[in-house]
């Protein structure tokens, strides 16, 4: 089973006020022993696999460089990265190789650089295309730098774009949210990311928010409802313009879906590198079902060599991840399929849970499929706490 790779670059140019990652602006003196460190990493991969347990596969079929901005690297750096990754990894000839970026941060060696070294997918974090949002979140870029950037990478022959945008940020309306709407539809880009903005204490805009102070433009956030809306009207709008909804968050022309999130979603073997880079792959042992281990979240512990944090997955554990993340697809989680890997009486065992997400039209079954309704996408969360495990469901032996 071909393995995807996630590579984490954890630099920007700026932090926005809404990021909750782990990332942040950091001297170009630290770029060059970040890149020395994860190419060390990727070079020792086997070792690291087998010390936490897993089996590593070599055939790799995704690479997604995320962040952060990948961008901002120096392209002889992005090249030091691909190299190795080539050099202890086999490459499928239609693999699906994405990059994020910041707009405006596309330099003409880095366009140049993304061809040589395979890339196909480009992934722009846009956020708004009304600038006043934009600047209020502490984004630099501007509408005209977007469509700028879209149109010289199509002219470079990189047509798989990405959009992402965030619902609720500050000063976002109605109108100015079919702004950006509209505007995304127009650059034709193939594949269009919508999040809603999280509120939580890992971001300078959430502790805002929840201290109901006005700093950060936290008090011309819209409230849940409107956001709630504005999440709603691109569903309609992306499903009438061919655009399909395949996760709770994105959306695809056909065949443009993320083949690398995919594998999240669908419980495939990945391994990541770099700050607070996560990792899953079949176990070696039959005691559990896989294994996860992440890198440190710190920048100076993470070159520092700290050791990785690691745990097994159990079989009680695959059966919650194959419904949480397995629900977050449009097309949800066949029970037969789930009968064949965990046994029919895991399956019994759940139909009580089942039947009461459907009382409360948070999730629909049709036949032996169920998948979250449109008022389930947006309490997706009460739904997956339902799958976690109970002592009854403990004991049925899954």
């Amino acid at each position: 089973m071909a393995l995807g790779i996630y590579i984490s670059v954890p630099f920007c140019r700026t932090k926005c006020s809404y990021c909750n990652f782990a990332s942040d602006v950091f001297s170009r003196a630290v770029f060059e022993r970040y890149v020395d460190r994860v190419c060390i990493d990727i070079a020792s991969a086997p070792e690291l696999a087998k010390g936490m347990g897993g089996q590593i596969e070599y055939s790799v079929d995704s690479i997604y460089l995320g962040g952060g901005t990948p961008t901002v690297l120096e392209a002889r750096q992005l090249q030091r990265i691909f190299d190795a990754v080539r050099e202890r990894f086999s490459l499928a000839p239609d693999a699906e190789v994405t990059v994020e970026g910041a707009p405006g941060t596309l330099a003409p060696d880095v366009i140049d650089g993304l061809l040589a070294w395979g890339v196909n997918r480009v992934s722009l974090g846009v956020q708004s295309f009304v600038d006043v949002e934009a600047a209020a979140v502490g984004r630099l870029h501007k509408r005209s730098s977007v469509l700028q950037d879209i149109a010289r990478l199509g002219a470079a022959g990189i047509h798989n774009i990405n959009i992402d945008l965030i619902a609720g940020l500050p000063h976002q309306t109605v109108d100015t949210w079919q702004e950006s709407l509209t505007e995304t539809l127009a650059t034709g880009a193939s594949h269009i990311s919508v999040y809603m903005l999280e509120v939580d204490e890992d971001s300078r805009l959430g502790r805002e928010l929840i201290a109901g102070g006005k700093r950060y433009h936290a008090h011309f956030v819209p409230e849940e409802e409107a956001t709630a809306d504005f999440y709603l009207a691109a569903c309609d709008q992306f499903e009438a313009a061919g655009i399909a909804q395949y996760e709770i968050s994105n959306f695809a022309r056909a065949g443009a879906e993320s083949r690398h999130n995919l594998k999240y979603w669908t419980r495939l073997p990945y391994l990541g590198f770099g700050v607070d880079a996560h990792s899953m792959l079949p176990s070696v042992g039959p005691a559990a079902e896989a294994v996860r281990f992440a890198t440190a979240d710190v920048l100076e512990k993470y070159v520092a060599g700290f050791p990785l944090q690691n745990s097994v997955v159990s079989r009680a554990e695959a059966l919650e991840e194959r419904f949480f993340l397995g629900l977050r697809l449009n097309r949800g989680v066949d029970l037969r399929d789930v009968a064949e890997s965990f046994g029919q009486k895991a399956v019994i065992d759940l139909r009580p849970r089942i039947a009461e997400l459907v009382g409360h039209e948070l999730i629909e079954q049709e036949g032996d499929c169920i998948r979250l309704t449109s008022r389930g996408r947006l309490l997706s969360n009460e739904v997956f706490q339902a799958f976690l495990a109970t002592d009854d469901h403990a004991q049925s032996g899954v």
